[in-house]
């Protein structure tokens, strides 16, 4: 394991670490805060691993100083959080809510105050259910409901936070909330996928234009996408086309547009739907020129043909299958795979910065004596981050690395099973622990 110093990056990387607020606030029904459809997708049986949920979480609303000079601490510069939906606009539109915004601000205030940067996700997931009762990103106008939200951000924090992300991860909610059903809302199928993809595109870049409009002309603009590293399973030319099929949906169906490409239809005729919602002037509006593209990579997947796939006739082959070393998830790791992410999407000709927003490991954790040594998630780290070097190094745009996560806590669907975080969260006292790790990262970010 080479010895990597924050010196290697140059001076103006920037470096932090990501968290959400719906995995780790908890105070999910206090100060006024409204119903997301989280709160309702957990409430139902059998849909969270050992039927955990979020409702105290890691307990941010309430313990936020004390995770943020965790963070100063660690001598990490920047802190990317997301903003509650549902603390803001209780029922999705109309009537602000005061203490959602002080709380917000309270937040904020305390980041600058320990030199610490905040970084905002708009939306991280947590759809007001009203609107989901309305037909959620299913019905257009989300687009309104959405940019009413980003407006009220906008104004209201526009002075103090330098960098702002619309979305994260566009892929995993449309795809794990309306097409395979296995995250909130629920809902599954290509009629329910389709018109979700089209609104997402264009809710993107109607906030990412409420903010250029509201915010200081200084303020750097992005939004964030998951990508996985795809190579197909054999040199089959099923194998090979499968794997273009998968690359389209899993790494492409959202930056294409956003770049003014359109969507990747050649590929994946099945979206050849999308041809219908698809209005007069969409076109337009379905493109922005952002300041820097935040991609999310933690694996590579290896994909083949499967007659029995509908639509998209690829399956990916299970990485605990394949004799490869995986984390708790079951994903392989594999360094090259950021490497190559950063590659790929630094080739569009209108992406101007890269910053990776999100990679780290789920490991089983064990607290011996009150320490954690996580040998497994400091080399993960280390290795990507040599990757991360290597694409720098070769003149690629990337421009800064946030670690997922802060603290261990909510992950979805999986509960508190996966443990991401650089500080041991103990579910029951909500005592924090700082991992090796947590400490590993430090030492590399004194240089």
């Amino acid at each position: 394991m080479g010895e990597l110093n924050r010196k290697q990056f140059g001076d103006d990387f920037q470096w932090g670490v990501s968290a959400a607020a719906l995995q780790t606030e908890g105070a999910c029904d206090v100060d006024g805060k409204g119903q997301s459809i989280w709160d309702t997708f957990s409430s139902k049986k059998g849909k969270i691993l050992n039927g955990d949920h979020h409702h105290v979480a890691c307990d941010f609303y309430n313990r936020y100083e004390e995770d943020i000079d965790i963070v100063k601490g660690l001598n990490i510069p920047n802190f990317r959080f997301s903003i509650a939906w549902t603390r803001i606009l209780p029922s999705g539109t109309g009537k602000v809510n005061q203490a959602g915004l002080d709380y917000y601000h309270r937040v904020i205030d305390y980041c600058l105050k320990q030199g610490v940067e905040p970084w905002i996700t708009l939306y991280h997931w947590d759809l007001p259910q009203v609107l989901e009762d309305k037909g959620g990103w299913a019905n257009r106008e989300i687009i309104s409901w959405f940019s009413e939200f980003v407006n009220v951000c906008a104004e209201a924090f526009g002075s103090k936070v330098k960098h702002w992300m619309v979305m994260n991860e566009p892929s995993v909610f449309t795809g794990a909330g309306y097409f395979l059903g296995i995250h909130a809302p629920g809902k599954n199928g290509l009629r329910n996928f389709v018109p979700v993809v089209h609104n997402t595109v264009l809710s993107i870049v109607a906030g990412a234009k409420i903010l250029r409009n509201k915010l200081p002309a200084d303020r750097q603009i992005g939004t964030t996408f998951s990508c996985s590293y795809i190579e197909p399973n054999s040199h089959s030319s099923k194998d090979i086309a499968a794997a273009k099929r998968a690359d389209a949906l899993i790494n492409r169906l959202f930056i294409e547009p956003i770049l003014g490409m359109g969507y990747p239809m050649t590929e994946v005729t099945a979206l050849k739907r999308l041809e219908k919602y698809i209005l007069p002037g969409d076109p337009e509006n379905m493109h922005f020129d952002f300041d820097f593209i935040g991609i999310q990579n933690y694996t590579r997947e290896l994909v083949e043909y499967s007659f029995f796939t509908p639509y998209i006739g690829a399956s990916l082959v299970k990485a605990t299958k394949r004799n490869v070393p995986t984390t708790e998830m079951g994903w392989e790791v594999y360094p090259q795979s950021i490497y190559e992410m950063i590659k790929k999407f630094g080739a569009y000709p209108n992406v101007k910065k890269i910053i990776i927003t999100e990679n780290g490991a789920a490991f089983k954790d064990q607290l011996v004596d009150g320490k954690i040594d996580d040998t497994r998630r400091v080399s993960y780290l280390n290795d990507y981050l040599e990757q991360v070097l290597k694409a720098k190094n070769e003149g690629l745009n990337v421009h800064g690395y946030f670690v997922w996560t802060l603290t261990d806590n909510f992950e979805w669907a999986e509960g508190y099973h996966p443990r991401f975080g650089l500080v041991h969260v103990d579910f029951d006292t909500l005592k924090r622990t700082i991992k090796g790790s947590g400490y590993w990262y430090s030492n590399l970010l004194k240089g």
